[in-house]
């Protein structure tokens, strides 16, 4: 990646939990444009409110990288923190779908949630 995150977010929403086998997903966005080297798995994923997400995974450990969405150009890519593996990463600014937060996460202070996606 180039330049600093657009902003750092969490989603709790049921299609994160399941995707990254978390609680939630913690994301990174970054402006277009990108690059992109070597191989991804891709799957899409049609979200609740009808946004199609094209998410990226390692074909060898399967581990999640970056998604997509399709409608908006030009497209942020958001990256999974953890694939950073940078402990003094920014904390998140932003929390979605926080009606489907366990209620055993606590959110650092000053985090902006949503109850669904914003958008």
């Amino acid at each position: 990646m180039h330049g600093e995150p657009l902003g750092v977010g969490v989603c709790h929403c049921l299609a994160c939990q399941r995707r990254t086998g978390s609680v939630f997903a913690a994301l990174a966005a970054f402006a277009a444009p990108y690059e992109v080297s070597g191989t991804a798995t891709e799957y899409v994923h049609v979200g609740d409110q009808g946004g199609r997400f094209t998410f990226r995974f390692c074909p060898v450990c399967g581990t999640s990288v970056f998604h997509t969405e399709e409608g908006h150009e030009p497209s942020p890519v958001l990256v999974a923190v953890g694939a950073f593996a940078d402990p003094s990463f920014p904390p998140p600014e932003d929390s979605v779908y926080d009606c489907r937060r366990h209620p055993w996460v606590k959110l650092p202070p000053g985090v902006t949630t949503f109850e669904k996606d914003p958008t």
